[in-house]
């Protein structure tokens, strides 16, 4: 009988726990989705309530920055383009035309939406300087949905405006 009762106390603190749990989730899902009226989807890790740069301000930051450096960041841009395969990668636009930003995420382990070109997003991790080699240029135009001509004509290595995303929103534009 001990047992029994013992199991019936668990299971009430159990259910009570988790549910507590679910509530405290949801909310915390509610205030990161939506950003100065704005709402956003949510990928990868939650984003705090932290303001970001604009796109400007990351473009001066990438200027004083040297390949190997490394700079915790979160800022807002505009998608240019995005993996067409899976989402496993996106580039952003910087206000100077000439160059955009490689986002590629922490440990592979999440993806974005494939269709979000043109839509608004908030990405939080690490910003550096790179230097991408041909074969993942030439990869990056496949997955892009580049042509043989434009995937051929790619010989030299490049220097890229990289970032690993921990976490990205995604402005709802419905």
């Amino acid at each position: 009988m001990k047992k029994l009762s013992l199991f019936a106390v668990f299971s009430v603190l159990l259910i009570i726990s988790c549910k507590n749990s679910q509530e405290e989730k949801s909310m915390e899902v509610e205030a990161s989705a939506v950003l100065d009226d704005q709402k956003y989807q949510n990928y990868g890790a939650e984003l705090g309530e932290d303001k970001s740069v604009s796109a400007l301000e990351m473009e001066n930051t990438y200027n004083t920055l040297k390949p190997g450096d490394t700079i915790p960041m979160k800022f807002t841009s505009t998608v240019n383009e995005v993996c067409k395969s899976k989402g496993c990668w996106m580039t952003l636009d910087l206000p100077n035309e000439e160059e955009t930003v490689m986002v590629k995420f922490k440990d592979y382990g999440f993806f974005v939406p494939k269709d979000i070109e043109q839509q608004e997003v908030v990405v939080h991790g690490k910003a550096f300087v790179s230097e991408v080699s041909v074969e993942e240029q030439q990869h990056y135009a496949k997955d892009g949905g580049k042509s043989e001509e434009e995937i051929n004509a790619i010989t030299k290595p490049k220097r890229t405006l990289s970032f690993i995303a921990d976490g990205v929103l995604v402005a709802d534009n419905k």
